[in-house]
């Protein structure tokens, strides 16, 4: 006999109230149930109803904007949690709940101390009144989820903690209540990979040694296969898909879930381009690449010698130090060819892009970029641009698309007046796959792919001989991170650029690259071409990157042989 189950989602839907207009259904239909002491994970893109789902579960979405279906169950217990008090709902959370929210830093306060947030968890969840034992509580916390020295992490504030630190720290506000249920939003999608594989460690400890249950939000397969038992696969608010991991990620039924898998790039499956998904779901085979890369002499478009870099940092106090961010280094990148750069955060991949860029001025060193090419290439910005992590903080919220892309064309003196500013901003747009549509549109109108499109538009307009990718896919979905990756890719054949891109996710790094260079603690520790570092990696660190990345999908489900 089974047991019972210790979450049950029934028929759930959730619309969004609109001014003027009918709500809009984000959720509907969605069934699913949460074992005792089992992971279950739920799995989409963005805009899929994951997040909202989560939500409803812990009746967190605001009452003015969101309404639940009369129909829709969610039962906890045997019992329905939409019938519960306001009261009761929040005695449950502080009882028997727990949340881990996608972004720490946002999740957390920037103004109160570590000790401050977490001793408020312990109070509220525990009942604890003495400053005493909420220290003690806090520091039992700190320590059981592997935080080092919690003693002095307590007095830290959330900016001076890693983000590996700060996830740490959300988990154990979460556990603080000694959940039955742990509900993990995308944990683990803005950390290194190294970090990424010490908290799903972690969880999986915290889960056998606290008997609780985990409802593991993400986006990406490979994590799936490592934690869960049940993967529920939804898209457009809808479950498209649900059985055991070891069914549906070895022979997924929906055309889907088929997508996911095959449309993020893997260390072991390097085609010339990525399949993308369609617009049903379906998966949209790659066409050929433009053709083999020449493999002869090529001109050396950039040189870095030498270049260094510290940072002065506050101590206690009065005093300060110097901190080595990037030791002595250097490179050479080739037209038409990528540099990939890997490394934890810390290891100086940022510095390096930004002392490239122009941004920060080396220490010591030069940067060079040999044959400025045709005449009226002059400055920085005409030899190399940078897209961000973040389109949405990089581009001007209070810019239209048109004057994102004009601004750089008149900066520069391009163009003789303002319609042919806007024409070129129109040719650069149908370029990254947009049209004339978005000129008099805002970045808050599109989505996170389509305003990563803008922000390479936006960078391409001055016809820059390198671009530099600071984790420019790291935030996106799968499938559009295979559409950037493909672009990216389709630019560079057809504009002979060459690429510096930097990453902390191997996988994609190998899909890009033809050179690696891999940085640990601000020095060069691995280097050489792409294919000979991820088959035969000789430094320890470099192979302990490769041991950490996700093996969760198999083989098979790769497309490999």
């Amino acid at each position: 006999m089974r047991p019972q189950p210790l979450l049950e989602v029934r028929d759930l839907e959730v619309a969004f109230r609109r001014t003027g207009d009918s709500p809009l259904v984000v959720v509907r239909g969605v069934d699913f149930t949460v074992p005792p002491c089992s992971t279950v994970a739920l799995v989409g893109e963005s805009g899929s109803g994951k997040s909202v789902t989560a939500l409803s579960i812990l009746r967190l979405l605001p009452e003015s904007h969101a309404h639940i279906h009369e129909r829709s169950r969610i039962l906890w217990e045997g019992r329905n949690l939409l019938e519960f008090s306001s009261q009761a709902m929040g005695a449950l959370r502080r009882r028997s709940l727990g949340m881990i929210f996608q972004d720490p830093q946002g999740a957390l306060n920037p103004v109160f101390t570590i000790g401050m947030q977490l001793g408020e968890s312990v109070r509220r969840a525990e009942g604890i009144g003495s400053a005493r034992q909420v220290r003690q509580r806090s520091l039992e916390l700190l320590a059981q989820v592997g935080i080092a020295n919690p003693a002095a992490r307590l007095s830290a504030y959330p900016h001076q903690l890693s983000g590996g630190q700060q996830q740490r720290v959300m988990i154990a506000m979460a556990i603080s209540t000694h959940p039955q249920l742990l509900i993990a939003d995308e944990p683990t999608t803005a950390l290194d990979v190294t970090v990424q594989r010490q908290i799903m460690t972690l969880l999986r400890e915290l889960q056998r040694e606290l008997s609780m249950a985990i409802l593991f939000i993400t986006h990406d397969l490979a994590l799936v296969g490592e934690i869960a038992e049940e993967v529920v696969v939804m898209r457009q608010g809808r479950v498209v898909e649900q059985g055991r991991c070891s069914e549906v990620l070895v022979a997924p039924r929906h055309g889907y879930t088929r997508a996911l898998l095959t449309c993020r790039p893997t260390l072991g499956n390097l085609p010339a381009r990525l399949p993308m998904i369609d617009d049903q779901g379906d998966l949209t085979p790659a066409r050929a690449s433009s053709g083999p890369r020449s493999s002869g002499p090529l001109p050396v478009v950039l040189e870095v010698e030498g270049v260094s870099k510290s940072f002065v940092v506050q101590g206690a106090g009065w005093r300060r130090s110097r901190f080595q961010a990037l030791e002595p280094l250097g490179f050479t990148l080739q037209a038409g060819r990528t540099l990939g750069v890997v490394g934890e955060s810390g290891s100086g991949k940022s510095t390096l892009a930004r002392m490239v860029a122009g941004i920060l001025i080396p220490d010591t060193g030069q940067i060079h970029f040999p044959g400025r090419g045709a005449p009226g290439r002059s400055g920085r910005a005409t030899q190399v641009q940078m897209v961000f992590q973040n389109p949405f903080a990089s581009l001007n919220p209070r810019f239209t698309v048109a004057q994102l892309l004009t601004e750089p064309l008149m900066l520069q003196g391009v163009g003789t007046g303002a319609r042919e500013r806007v024409e070129l901003a129109v040719r650069w747009l149908e370029r990254v796959g947009l049209n004339e549509r978005a000129l008099n549109r805002y970045p808050h109108e599109f989505s996170g792919g389509q305003r990563q499109r803008i922000a390479i538009a936006r960078c391409l307009t001055v016809n820059p001989r390198v671009l530099i990718c600071d984790e420019s896919v790291s935030a996106l979905d799968v499938s559009v991170q295979a559409q950037v990756l493909n672009l990216l890719r389709d630019l560079q054949d057809e504009l002979n650029l060459s690429l510096l891109f930097i990453s902390h996710d191997l996988a994609v790094v190998r899909f890009m690259a033809d050179e690696i260079l891999v940085l640990y603690a601000g020095q060069v520790v691995e280097r050489g071409k792409a294919e000979e570092v991820y088959a035969r990696p000789r430094h320890p660190y470099t192979q302990q990157l490769l041991k950490a990345v996700p093996q969760g999908i198999p083989l098979s489900a790769q497309g490999e042989e």
